[in-house]
């Protein structure tokens, strides 16, 4: 083998490793841990929350049974109270059953003949919503990018980890909310473009790129701090609400919790009250979007224009571009100079000045 082929082989054998190190170190953090959630689907259903009941049966089925029909009948109550703002009138088992599109089980208990739970109802928006009298039509916010950040023993997380306030942000149904939330699942390469540092960017272009993969106007920044006091003792939950790419600030507030046991349970008031801080903003006329996002400024190079000024030609002049003026010849200038008979001509006399008086 000559010298030549010998360094190539060296230094093939030494990249080599390299280059398989780097790839499994991308495909490392592309796989990595378990990431991303995916957000349920964001439909237009009435939704009432936090619904408790409490009823017995002869075993456990019908106790469940006549549990769903009892949060069927409190939640529709609730939901006319929070529309009309009085109590309404009541509706029939079957009828309820007509309109409920769904039951969330938010919390559960199954005894032999108990069942003790706290549900979540879901209306049929166009059923429901003719039989309440309002319009299923709203106005709302331009597409807006979420990005929950969570900051914990002082290291900032988005979607490079599943969070308590990432999965609060999946499941929050943005159905009655006023802002258009775009909420990415933060899976695969997402959670390589998308990353806490990121809200620390100011380049438009930048912004402009990640908001067109995502279909979005502007982005939207709800940042939740846990603040630990000690091991197993109370949680104190900070959260801000910022938006923009200049990162600007829009308000926060501060919630506590007993132990880390209430985390997603706090995260999930935390969502609800950040929803509203959103909505206010948006009615107050300060969660607007970014114009440079959406459209370039328009670049004006200002030119200098000479002006030229045109010459009315004279009747019965020469056009001086059409008969240029006759130039003497050479032999013309020597004539000038020397005559014919070879003597050169004398040199003119001055004038005669008349004697001062």
């Amino acid at each position: 083998m000559t010298k030549s082929g010998g360094k190539w082989f060296r230094v093939t054998a030494f990249g080599l490793p390299l280059a398989l190190i780097g790839g499994g170190i991308v495909v490392a953090q592309i796989e990595g841990p378990k990431r991303g959630i995916a957000p349920i689907a964001s439909t237009g259903d009435f939704e009432v929350t936090g619904v408790s009941v409490n009823v017995t049966g002869k075993n456990a089925f019908e106790a469940r049974q006549k549990g769903w029909e009892e949060a069927q009948r409190l939640a529709w109550a609730a939901l006319w109270r929070k529309t009309h703002g009085s109590a309404g009138s009541t509706l029939s088992d079957s009828t309820l059953d007509g309109i409920v599109s769904a039951i969330v089980v938010q919390e559960e208990q199954i005894g032999p003949r108990r069942y003790v739970a706290k549900l979540g109802v879901l209306f049929d928006r166009a059923r429901a919503g003719q039989l309440l009298g309002v319009s299923g039509v709203q106005r709302r916010s331009a597409p807006l990018l979420l990005l929950p950040i969570t900051q914990s023993a002082g290291a900032p997380t988005l979607f490079e980890q599943r969070t308590s306030w990432q999965r609060s942000w999946a499941k929050y149904r943005t159905a009655d909310s006023t802002i258009d939330y775009v909420r990415p699942s933060g899976a695969g390469g997402e959670s390589l473009l998308l990353n806490a540092g990121q809200i620390d960017r100011r380049s438009r272009i930048w912004w402009r790129t990640i908001l067109d993969q995502f279909g979005a106007a502007d982005v939207i920044i709800p940042i939740a701090r846990i603040e630990r006091q000690w091991p197993g003792g109370p949680v104190i939950g900070r959260f801000s609400a910022r938006y923009g790419p200049d990162n600007k600030f829009l308000g926060s507030f501060t919630l506590r919790t007993g132990s880390s046991a209430g985390i997603p349970a706090m995260m999930d008031q935390a969502v609800v009250r950040m929803d509203q801080l959103f909505q206010t903003a948006l009615a107050a006329g300060r969660l607007r979007a970014d114009a440079s996002l959406v459209l370039e400024e328009d670049i004006v190079e200002q030119e200098e224009l000479e002006t030229e000024q045109e010459e009315t030609p004279v009747e019965g002049a020469a056009d001086p571009q059409l008969d240029p003026p006759d130039t003497p010849s050479l032999d013309d200038v020597v004539r000038s100079i020397v005559p014919e008979n070879g003597q050169p001509n004398p040199p003119p006399t001055p004038p005669v000045q008349p004697p001062r008086q």
